[in-house]
This record gives C-alpha cells, structure tokens and sequence, in this order.
C-alpha cells in the first residue's frame, strides 16, 4: 500500500492536518479507513470510493471542505488514494481525483513529485495535473511548467496548458516573486507566458526590459496575444533589439496586428527588419507585411524581390507574401518578378498564383498563368507540373486550352496533372 508513498513523503511525520478530534471521530475514522483497506486489497475501486467519501470533513481557512483526520490516518488515506488513482480505471481514478484535494496541500509535494516521473503511466499524470490544479502554489505553477518543457506526451502537454490557465490569476502574484529570483526567473516567466490573462500583461511588460534576450523573446511573443493599447509601442520597439530572437517575435505579434498599420505606420517600422543580417527575421518582416493587405506593404516586398542580391530563401517567402496581401498589387507585382526570376522562384510564383483565393484575382491569376505558358514554352518539367496544377486549382474555363496541350506533354507526369485539372475544371463547370 504504502510503495508510492514511501519514495515521496516522509512517513514519520507525527503534525497533525488539524486539532484533535472526539473519540466517535477517531472511531468512525478508523471504522471507515478499515473497510477501505480491505476494499483496496480486493481491487474493489467503487467501495473504496464510496467509504472515502463518509471521511468526516471540516472548514480549512480557505473556506473549502478537507478530511478531518490526524496524520496517521492523513497517511493511510492518502496510500489507499493513490493506490486507487495508480490502479484503478479511468472512470474510478476521475472520482478520486476529486477526493484528493479534501487531503490539503500536503499532497502537493508527493504528487509534484509524480507528475514528473516519465516512470509513471501518463494516464496517472494527467489526473495528477487536474489534482494539483486545485492549488495556486508557485510549486504547483512551477511542477507544470517543467512537464510543459520535459513531457513529448500531447495529452500531458495539453492538461498541463489547461490547468495553468485554470489556475490563472491566482498563481500570478507567486511567479512575480520568483522573478527577483534568478534560479527561476526563466521557469516564471515560462509561466506567465502560459497563463495569458490580462492580469500578466504588467509583469510581461517588465520583463521586455530584462538583460537576459531569452527572457525578453518570451515576454515578447506572449505579449503578441493581447490587443491592449499598452503593448503595441513594446512590440515596435522590440523591432530593433539587439537580439534576433527578440526581433523576430516582435515581427510575429505585429504581423497579427494589420488593424495598426495605418494607425502606427507599421510598414516602416517592418521594412528594415527585410534587410536584417538575420534571415529568419527577414523571412518573418516579409510574412508580416503581406499580412498588412497594404500597397504600400506589397511595393515594399517588390523591392527587395527584384534585388540581386536577396538571397533565394528570402525570395520564396517574398513571394508568398504578395499572394497573401488578397490585392490585385500583388498580383501585378509577381507577374513583374516572373521575367527575371529562377527557375525555382518561378515555380513558387507560380504556385503561389494557382492559391489565390479572392474570387476577383482569380481571373487575373489564370491570365498571368496563360501568358506564361504563351511565351515561355520552354519551362522546365517542374514548372509546367505546377501550372498544371495551379491553373485547376484556380477551376477558370479559360484554362482549357492550355491544360488540353498539356495533356500531351512529353513528360508523363504532367500530362496527369493536366488531366486531373481539366477534371476539376469540368466539376467546377457542373456546379
């Protein structure tokens, strides 16, 4: 009985979880604890629940129901518990798991403990993170966060999110104290980053000013959540940190922001991160402007697509962007980029063209897709497979032509793509 709870608690602890009790509780505790113990040894879960729940209870100063029973029965309800919430099923561990809170706070260390052995089936865990959601204890907050880091369980990462978020506000005031202290600075702010209420926003804001880069991405992309007046001049000025990973998190949040462009002139404040000696911020300042649906943002892109110098990675996000933006402008400006582009950004180009969703770009689309098939007959297989494809993706009648001659490809592989557009252009033609 007692194998799990020997590793985690110290048995011999003789402080009581309240006062002394008249002797017909002791009596009626040690009457129901016995039937208890007999019912565990049979595997019998429901009987031990059902006598768990007779436990005399008392008020805690938190105003919340707990066991009225002394530390040696503390222990043996505590064994008989986790036994069940070990080995019983999983409708039998959810009612247990709503019997361990009235065990108080000294189950936070034991289960803590539990709920970060990869030793322990992850089913366990999981009723563990829901049991410990009942306390804002920092250590609670902190035992979360590590599961959050270590567990590659979706199920524990995803409980572990979720009981962060329920303990919410009230765990706030605790992760604040641990800021003061670097030992857990990072796991604190690992937390705030997590429990993403209104309420973290003052602390988050703090932390953008910390030494530490790590530190500051985290509050950063945390912060790229909230629509609060405070944060848009935070995520502007992260633009131009000394840290790459700071700049880039701040390219992402802005990028959510299009409802600011105007408002705090976000593509000039974005267009420089497009020259970054850091190609992943470059990369993530291209996606967040063609996420502004702005000419100004689109002719900015343009630019630098057109420069020699952009390297090809950047080229292909370059690219996307303009498709992204929904305006004719982007259109435009990547039938402009076919003329003197690769063979590979000429295919994303084209690939980029067949996605266009805006029902009034569509046609656009599929001209610019024509005239390219019309004057440039030579493109490479890869290439006519892709225009293939994208001219039935875009399912416009006036494709037919060039689809037909492609069905006659010498390479047989495009010709099966040819043939599967004309089909989506014949559903298309049906519906």
């Amino acid at each position: 009985m007692d194998y799990f709870f020997e590793k985690f608690i110290d048995c011999e602890s003789s402080d009581p979880v309240t006062d002394l009790k008249p002797e017909s509780n002791q009596s009626l505790v040690k009457t129901i604890l016995e039937k208890g113990l007999k019912a565990a040894q049979q595997q019998n879960w429901l009987e031990v629940s059902n006598q768990l729940k007779q436990l005399p209870q008392t008020q805690s100063d938190h105003d919340s129901n707990q066991f009225l029973v002394n530390s040696a029965d503390w222990q043996t309800v505590f064994d008989v518990a986790l036994e069940m919430l070990i080995k019983a099923d999983f409708l039998h561990k959810w009612e247990i798991t709503k019997l361990f809170p009235l065990l108080g706070d000294k189950i936070i260390i034991p289960l803590s403990a539990l709920a970060l052995d990869e030793t322990i089936e992850a089913e366990v865990r999981w009723f563990i993170c829901q049991i410990l959601g009942n306390f804002a204890e920092q250590s609670v907050v902190l035992t979360l966060v590590q599961l959050l880091q270590q567990s590659t369980d979706n199920e524990l990462i995803t409980i572990a999110g979720k009981t962060l978020i329920k303990i919410g506000d009230r765990a706030i005031d605790a992760l604040v104290e641990l800021l003061s202290q670097p030992k857990y600075r990072l796991l604190a702010t690992k937390a705030l980053s997590y429990i993403r209420t209104t309420s973290t926003i003052t602390p988050l804001l703090a932390i953008t000013t910390y030494e530490d880069a790590e530190l500051r991405a985290i509050a950063i992309n945390a912060l790229g959540s909230f629509h609060d007046r405070r944060v848009a001049p935070i995520l502007i000025t992260a633009l131009q940190d000394p840290a790459s990973t700071v700049r880039k998190e701040a390219a992402i949040a802005l990028g959510f922001r299009p409802d600011l462009c105007q408002e705090a002139n976000l593509v000039e404040h974005l267009q420089p991160l497009l020259y970054d000696l850091n190609i992943e911020v470059c990369s993530q300042a291209a996606i967040s402007l063609g996420r502004m649906q702005q000419p100004a943002a689109n002719a900015v892109l343009f630019k630098v697509l057109q420069a020699n110098t952009t390297p090809i990675s950047l080229k292909l996000n370059l690219v996307k962007a303009l498709g992204w933006s929904q305006l004719s402008s982007g259109i435009v400006y990547l039938e402009q980029a076919l003329d003197n582009s690769n063979n590979l950004v000429r295919q994303e180009i084209i690939l980029v063209l067949g996605r266009i969703s805006t029902p009034e770009l569509k046609h656009q689309s599929v001209q610019i897709l024509i005239n390219l098939w019309q004057l440039r007959q030579s493109l490479p297989v890869s290439s006519r497979q892709t225009l293939a494809t994208s001219l039935g993706e875009l399912r416009d009648r006036s494709a037919q032509k060039v689809l037909e001659q492609l069905t006659q490809d010498s390479d047989r592989k495009v010709q099966l793509h040819a043939i599967s557009a004309l089909k989506k252009l014949a559903v298309s033609s049906e519906q």
